[in-house]
């Protein structure tokens, strides 16, 4: 069974999401304060975290943080009102796997969920996932390894989020293609594509930074 933890201090909202959650075959604990989030997390990891932005002790983003410097591949979705582009970036980069803006359809939250459960297992192979063999991929003085969610550039390793690496490596695995952002969108979240948006190119453009491209004379990311 799939067990969520949702940090909302919305008690209406909170309750309709746990509501709808459970008739997907979900365990749902909601928690109104960021501090009793930290505590059930130290003491047990749920399947996914969906959290808030606000909060009564604190910011959404600051309890993203706090989660991503301890369990690096634990999937997180915000789940707020504040859709503005200069948010949806700031939620990306605390490590956030993925970003709804609320009023949002239930149906697109739980094709959210399960396509970051999936990649999720696809990273973990022990927590259930078929393993991969001959993962790695070496290409302009950068190393992917699909196994320990390695990469290394110019003698330096990178830390991405689960969603940077996969796109990385759909990229790596093709050199030379040209995508469209609809066609990565749907490859890497493994999901149509709901309505036009810049989730793709935000995550380009915190890969890039992370890669340090814009002072690298043979990019590896072109457009």
């Amino acid at each position: 069974m799939i067990e969520v933890y949702y940090a909302e201090d919305d008690e209406t909202i909170g309750k309709s999401v746990k509501e709808y959650l459970k008739q997907q075959n979900c365990k749902v604990a909601v928690f109104d304060r960021i501090a009793d989030v930290k505590k059930a997390l130290i003491g047990h990891l749920p399947t996914i975290v969906l959290l808030d932005w606000n909060m009564p002790d604190g910011q959404g983003n600051e309890l993203c943080l706090w989660i991503r410097e301890r369990w690096k591949t634990l999937p997180i979705i915000y789940l707020t009102v504040r859709g503005d582009s200069h948010d949806i970036v700031t939620g990306f980069q605390n490590g956030a796997d993925d970003y709804v803006v609320k009023p949002f359809n239930p149906l697109e939250l739980t094709a959210r969920v399960k396509s970051q459960l999936r990649r999720y297992t696809q990273l973990n192979p022990n927590s259930g996932a078929r393993e991969t063999v001959n993962n790695e991929i070496t290409i302009k003085g950068m190393s992917i390894n699909r196994d320990n969610h390695k990469v290394i550039v110019d003698g330096e390793e990178i830390k991405l989020t689960p969603i940077e690496f996969d796109i990385l490596y759909l990229l790596a695995s093709n050199p030379g293609k040209v995508f469209s952002t609809d066609e990565i969108f749907e490859k890497v979240w493994n999901e149509k594509v709901y309505e036009a948006n810049n989730t793709v190119m935000v995550h380009i453009r915190r890969l890039r930074g992370k890669m340090k491209e814009d002072t690298r004379q043979n990019k590896i990311i072109t457009t």
